[in-house]
């Protein structure tokens, strides 16, 4: 069987279901650069390709059915932070978004900061 592959025109694997293996190969490759180069990531952080090729031969051992499946692990997407004050009004637990302008005041590339966001919470069953 050595001697058969040897003299034949055999290529890789990765050839093989008219180039669709290294077409799947690919696209993640393309999702990973993308990530890579998101600047909502993490610029270190390791990013993965796994290939998994499954062979199931038949009951004669004549035929080998070749599946083959590609997938990414990509950088978690870096958090968005913010900050709030709590507080009471009316009776209600409010929290608001804190700035670093105070709201209708000019910011440093002339833009007027807006209103603080207000979060109002009804009280909890105890």
């Amino acid at each position: 069987m050595n001697d058969y592959l040897a003299a034949s025109n055999a290529t890789s694997l990765l050839d093989m279901a008219n180039g669709a293996i290294k077409e799947r190969i690919d696209y993640e490759m393309g999702r990973v650069m993308q990530n890579i180069g998101d600047p909502n990531t993490k610029a270190s952080a390791k990013r993965e390709i796994t290939l998994k090729i499954t062979l199931a031969p038949d009951e004669d051992r004549k035929h080998i059915e070749v599946s083959c499946t590609a997938s990414s692990k990509l950088a978690a997407m870096n958090p968005v932070k913010t900050s709030l004050a709590t507080g009471r009004e009316n009776g209600q637990t409010v929290a608001v978004e804190l700035t670093p302008q105070i709201p209708g005041q000019l910011d440093t590339t002339g833009n007027v900061t807006p209103v603080r966001k207000l979060l109002k919470f009804g009280e909890a069953a105890v």
